[in-house]
């Protein structure tokens, strides 16, 4: 794709929320993996086994897939490798990590709702921390209207319940690690391809994921087939998502591909009520009113003055 492309707002918008569609899958998508390979809600360390394995996965299909791409194998550049470990502790270690202990631990209707709150940490992580961009008023403005929508959609049903350390704890946590991650991504990619970086981080981060769930006891005791095709499915959601994501990245501003993170745990929302029956009342008039504040977020987000 040609640089003009990945910088116009509508195309932007429309690949960065196709990203968001896959990420919110994930939320039903690793509760049914769970299921399909008999992994208990307490059981950390296959939990934490069970991402390794998805992530390793991922890191294989994003070097295959960008190597045919680039008509060349694609490795990090000797220098590049520091950055890549680095990329590799918040975007997927520690992000997944809490993430998939948080999971289990929570409903994904629940987690979709906390997880919208990255939205917020990446901006100011841009903005305060790294320097990238600054946070003015139309940016704080833009990201109320898109957390509006996301606490709205959870709003149906009956109470959301008491938030608790070790599943919203954990998801809060994990929120954090994605916020610092994306603008690392946005720096790194300054010199280093960002689906290199993505490929590789996503191995690395899969195999240390995998030795820390075997060291702590963590075993698979039932594969299946659709078990299987459903770690393949993960597995290529970050493949795809994170690499799309890290090149749209390199050519626009953090809050402006950010913001659109918030049609993320929207889509988890009712994906989880129509994969996990999770409350059905989630497709209702709220989603739609969501989808539309969280639209209005983004536009105010990316609104210029002619």
């Amino acid at each position: 794709m040609k640089k003009t492309i990945l910088t116009n707002t509508i195309t932007v918008t429309i690949l960065a929320a196709f990203c968001c569609l896959l990420w919110g899958s994930a939320f039903p998508c690793i509760k049914i993996g769970y299921s399909l390979f008999s992994i208990d809600g307490a059981d950390t360390a296959t939990q934490i086994l069970f991402a390794g394995m998805r992530f390793t996965l991922a890191g294989v299909l994003t070097v295959i897939i960008g190597s045919l791409g680039a008509k060349k194998p694609l490795a990090p550049k000797k220098e590049a490798f520091p950055l890549v470990l680095k990329l590799c502790l918040f975007q997927t270690i520690l992000q997944y990590i809490f993430f998939y202990i948080g999971l289990a631990h929570t409903t994904g209707v629940k987690a979709s709702i906390i997880e919208g709150s990255n939205v917020f940490f990446a901006i100011i992580a841009a903005a305060l921390i790294f320097g990238l961009e600054k946070l003015t008023v139309k940016k704080a403005v833009g990201c109320l209207l898109g957390f509006s929508g996301v606490v709205l959609v959870n709003m149906t049903g009956s109470e959301l319940g008491a938030l608790n350390l070790a599943g919203d704890g954990s998801i809060l946590l994990s929120s954090v690690a994605y916020a610092v991650s994306s603008s690392l991504i946005k720096v790194y990619s300054e010199k280093e391809n960002p689906v290199t970086l993505s490929g590789w981080q996503f191995f690395i981060g899969g195999v240390v994921m995998i030795l820390a769930g075997l060291a702590l006891g963590g075993r698979i005791t039932q594969v299946t087939s659709n078990g299987l095709l459903m770690l393949l499915y993960l597995a290529f959601v970050s493949a795809f998502a994170y690499s799309l994501w890290g090149i749209l990245l390199k050519y626009n501003p953090v809050s402006k591909i950010a913001v659109i993170g918030f049609t993320n745990p929207v889509f988890g929302v009712i994906l989880s009520a129509l994969l996990l029956n999770e409350g059905a009342q989630a497709l209702s008039f709220n989603s739609a009113f969501a989808l539309v504040l969280v639209c209005l977020g983004i536009i105010v987000v990316n609104f210029k003055h002619k």
